[in-house]
C-alpha cells in the first residue's frame, strides 16, 4: 500500500481500521474501522484519548478512551491545510503533525467525486510515480503544531526549493524540532526562539 499512497487517496478508500493488541490475551480488538488512509496515532498526555490522523480527508480523529467520561466516543480533533502523517506529542501535552502537502482545488474535487478517483487508478501509468516527480520541483514543507483541544496553535512552512518537503513527522526535543520526510534523504533541523509560547 505504501508504494500506491496517491491511488489510495484520490479512490477516497475508506477501509482502514485504528486495532488494538493486547499481548496479554494476544487478542487484536478493532477500535474504529472505516477510516480514510488511517496514517499517523499519538495518545493524549494523560491517556484520556487517542488522536488517529486520516490523510484522504485532512483531519485528525479523536477517540475517547475508556478511563474518560466520554469513553467510545469519536469526533474530529481539527481540520487541516493538507494531507496528514505522523503525529508526535510535545513535552508540553501538545501536538506536531507533519504535512505531506497542501489538498488544492484538483484533488479536493476528485476525491469528493469517487467515481473519478476510481477511474484515475485504473490509467496505465504509476500515478505515485507521477505525482513524486512533481513534488520535487513543486513541493512544500509543512508542519502544524495543535493543542489538546485541537486548536492550530503554529503553522510552519518552508517553500525553498532545497527544504524540506512531503514532511512525515515532526519531533521536539528541547523546544528545537527535528523534521523528518518520506521524500528528502536527509533530516531537517530547526531551531527555536526559547521565548516562543
Amino acid at each position: 500500500m505504501r508504494r500506491d499512497y496517491i491511488s489510495v487517496i484520490v479512490s477516497a478508500d475508506n477501509t482502514g481500521r485504528l486495532m488494538k493488541y493486547d499481548p496479554q490475551s494476544k487478542e487484536t480488538t478493532v477500535l474504529l474501522s472505516n477510516l480514510t488512509f488511517p496514517n499517523g496515532v499519538s495518545l493524549s498526555k494523560d491517556g484520556d484519548f487517542i488522536l488517529v490522523s486520516e490523510t484522504t480527508n485532512c483531519r485528525i480523529s479523536r477517540l475517547w478512551l475508556q478511563h474518560s467520561s466520554k469513553a467510545g466516543k469519536v469526533e474530529i480533533f481539527t481540520e487541516l491545510p493538507g494531507f496528514p502523517d505522523n503525529i508526535r506529542r510535545n513535552p508540553k501535552g501538545e501536538f506536531w503533525v507533519g504535512i505531506h502537502g497542501r489538498r488544492g482545488r484538483f484533488l479536493k474535487w476528485v476525491i469528493s467525486h469517487h467515481w473519478i478517483g476510481n477511474a484515475l487508478t485504473k490509467l496505465p501509468f504509476d500515478m505515485t510515480r507521477l505525482y513524486s516527480y512533481f513534488a520535487r520541483w513543486g513541493g512544500i514543507g509543512l508542519a502544524v503544531r495543535l493543542s489538546e483541544d485541537g486548536e492550530v496553535l503554529e503553522v510552519l512552512e518552508d517553500k525553498s526549493i532545497n527544504g524540506w518537503k512531503c514532511v512525515s513527522e515532526v519531533e521536539e526535543r528541547d523546544g528545537n524540532l527535528w523534521i523528518g520526510s518520506i521524500r528528502m534523504p536527509f533530516v531537517a533541523y530547526k531551531k527555536r526562539s526559547p521565548n516562543r509560547n
